[in-house]
């Protein structure tokens, strides 16, 4: 976590490296918030992640909105406000104080943590330009309903049990057809005994 910390404040003097600029507005404080953890199944192949914020004694000019993600031992900047794979990454503004990170094509690679960033570029108030705590994103595979299980734990019982039967079956009646075959050769060879019998009478 102090690893990550520390990876923030370098960002921060990123932030004002790319977009500082002059502005009388010295009062300008933004806030942004985030939620902690989201988590998005990879069959849905997109998701959008959220960021809010306010700003008070800012220009009314259009903050400019920024994307950057965190990996293991990694940083990228995803949208800075231009997104670098447009395909894969939209910035999308719902309303006057919300905005989302659509990721698009989702994979396992996409795991990381997502930190939104609002910066007002005409102020060089410090507090002008802020950054989120930042989204954990987390890929999952979806997982069967619990009537879907209850489906498929039935299906397997029936399934079982007529094999069973037919098993059963089948053993049954190679018992009997081999009693049979049995009695078969005991009646054959009484006959012939009584035949022999018969034949040596006088």
């Amino acid at each position: 976590m102090a690893s990550f910390n520390k990876l923030k404040n370098l960002l921060m003097l990123a932030f004002d490296w790319i977009l500082y600029g002059a502005g009388a507005a010295d009062t300008c404080q933004v806030t942004v918030t985030q939620p902690r953890f989201q988590e998005a199944d990879h069959s849905m192949h997109t998701v959008l992640l959220t960021c809010a914020f306010s700003a008070s004694g800012c220009s009314s000019v259009q903050p400019q909105f920024l994307w950057f993600r965190f990996s293991t031992y990694k940083h990228e900047d995803l949208c800075t406000p231009g997104c670098r794979d447009n395909h894969k990454y939209k910035v999308h503004s719902s309303s006057e104080k919300n905005i989302s990170l659509e990721i698009r094509d989702l994979t396992a690679a996409d795991n990381a943590v997502y930190i939104c960033g609002i910066a007002f570029s005409n102020s060089n108030s410090s507090r002008s330009k802020q950054t989120g705590d930042g989204t954990v994103l987390t890929i999952t595979e979806k997982q069967r309903s619990n009537g879907q299980a209850i489906f498929m734990i039935i299906a397997s019982s029936l399934l079982f049990l007529y094999s069973t039967t037919v098993f059963t079956f089948l053993v049954v009646c190679k018992k009997i057809s081999s009693g049979r075959k049995i009695f078969q050769a005991i009646a054959q060879e009484l006959q012939k005994q009584r035949y022999a019998e018969h034949w040596q009478q006088p």
